[in-house]
């Protein structure tokens, strides 16, 4: 038995995998992983994702270079999430060229931005 075998994939064969700065803590963003992104990302020990839009695998950074090391991977108590502790090069998760996707706040029911841009996504992805 292998440990792909102990996860919850939902009906589409995926899991939910939140990136979180091992260091801060921060939550930096969410992504869907299927057995081969997860076993990828374990002999890799970089994030590999499924993307569902364009149905197939995606290193996190492969465009970018904000590649994602991992230093822990952890699984939930009910085995239908994985949180990846990762080391973020270059801090910029969010392809909005910010540290975390999780960038907006609800104010006075408003969903405001209140991280900055670190680089113009137009310098990133060309």
């Amino acid at each position: 038995m292998s440990y792909l075998d102990d996860i919850a994939w939902n009906s589409d064969g995926l899991v939910p995998a939140i990136a979180q700065d091992a260091v801060t803590g921060r939550i930096l963003m969410m992504a869907w992983m299927n057995p081969e992104a997860l076993q990828l990302s374990v002999e890799e020990k970089r994030a590999v994702y499924w993307s569902r839009s364009r149905q197939k695998l995606w290193r996190k950074g492969e465009e970018s270079g904000h590649v994602q090391l991992i230093k822990e991977l952890r699984l939930d108590c009910d085995n239908d999430v994985i949180v990846l502790q990762i080391e973020q090069l270059g801090g910029i998760a969010c392809h909005t060229g910010r540290e975390s996707c999780f960038y907006r706040v609800l104010e006075d029911e408003q969903w405001r931005s209140v991280d900055p841009v670190i680089k113009d996504p137009k310098d990133i992805y060309r």
